[in-house]
């Protein structure tokens, strides 16, 4: 979430104004963060924002990086009427250059914050970054249509992208035969996992990974709804698809590796700018994982799966350390239980997933 506060600290802050009920400048969120937690001497540089992550990712060297860009980037002042807008000044992309980010997925509730205008600065603003997209286009295909991004030799990852109401997103975002939007999912029937099937199978090749991300369910519940588990079963058994990369919710949910296939359904928030916000607070929306799964190409199976234990704080990602990293790993040991996984600390600082093959 690059928007709102966070903008306003990096070299080409958005005018501040916001349309909130409570909140009407931007630059009071970083206030918030700085009573909370000390001074952020700004401007930041474009890395700052990603603080240890930088170092991590350098030393894993993953073949991809992608994020849920969770803010729209656009200079337009023309707000969707929905009370929270992010946005963040198109000249302060760098900042996702520099972690090397290699896709973006956009079907969220915040990418049309600024109406449509804002989503194509958005999509173009990525382009000429060359980052990829994934979720939301200037048409129904182009939302539809996955990031391809390439592996050694002929393996490819493809990353797909939608968003359901539940999440925030509205109806009226859905990208249309001839109009920008998202790629919106209606429900989680049967009938939808065959249509994306349909998609997934259009694109697909051998030795592809398959990925679907996900915005879906509230903000602040741990729970995994009946719909949502058969929903991620039936996109690996009939989409095809290898990694469910779920996300919506502010804090960590369960993660469960079914038919040796990655389902993480809820992410967190790697990054926002609630540092000082008071409320939900047993749920540490300011602790969150960078995750690292190994996937074999050739089949799409999960080999191994590391989480680096995160913090925000200053508006930049630092490591979790001490009582943080126990929170984390009690919470997750807790929620994924039920789901035939556990985690234990590893010998570098990350966490270990390991999972029942039989099943939960």
């Amino acid at each position: 979430m690059l928007g709102r506060g966070v903008d306003q600290i990096m070299p080409h802050p958005s005018e501040p104004t916001l349309h909130e009920s409570y909140v009407r400048n931007a630059l009071d969120y970083v206030a918030l963060a700085e009573r909370a937690s000390g001074g952020i001497a700004r401007p930041v540089a474009p890395a700052y924002v990603w603080g240890d992550a930088l170092a991590e990712l350098e030393r894993r060297r993953p073949a991809v990086r992608i994020i849920n860009l969770e803010t729209s980037i656009t200079s337009s002042d023309s707000p969707w009427p929905k009370g929270i807008n992010y946005r963040m000044h198109p000249g302060n992309a760098p900042c996702i250059a520099a972690a090397g980010i290699d896709c973006c997925v956009l079907a969220n509730n915040h990418v049309i914050d600024w109406e449509r205008e804002g989503l194509i600065e958005t999509l173009d603003t990525l382009r000429r970054a060359r980052i990829d997209t994934a979720g939301a286009g200037a048409d129904l295909a182009s939302a539809q249509a996955p990031a391809i991004l390439p592996l050694a030799g002929e393996a490819r990852v493809l990353v797909f992208a939608a968003a359901t109401d539940d999440s925030g997103v509205p109806e009226s975002w859905a990208a249309g035969a001839d109009r920008p939007g998202v790629q919106y999912l209606p429900d989680l029937s049967a009938t939808t996992i065959s249509q994306i099937a349909v998609e997934v199978q259009r694109h697909r090749r051998s030795r592809d990974v398959v990925v679907f991300s996900l915005h879906w369910g509230g903000n602040w519940d741990y729970e995994i709804s009946p719909q949502q588990r058969a929903f991620a079963h039936g996109l690996i058994d009939t989409a095809g698809v290898d990694v469910v990369y779920g996300h919506s919710s502010h804090h960590v949910k369960a993660i469960e590796v079914y038919e040796e296939r990655l389902i993480l359904y809820g992410c967190g928030d790697f990054l926002n700018d609630y540092e000082g916000i008071m409320g939900h607070d047993e749920y540490r929306d300011d602790l969150g994982f960078m995750y690292f799964p190994v996937i074999d190409a050739a089949t799409g199976r999960l080999l191994e799966l590391n989480l680096i234990p995160t913090r925000i704080l200053h508006f930049r990602v630092n490591r979790a350390e001490d009582d943080d990293r126990g929170w984390l790993l009690a919470t997750l040991r807790r929620e994924c239980r039920d789901f035939g996984c556990d985690v234990t600390e590893a010998s570098d600082g990350a966490f270990a997933v390991s999972w029942d093959l039989s099943g939960p």
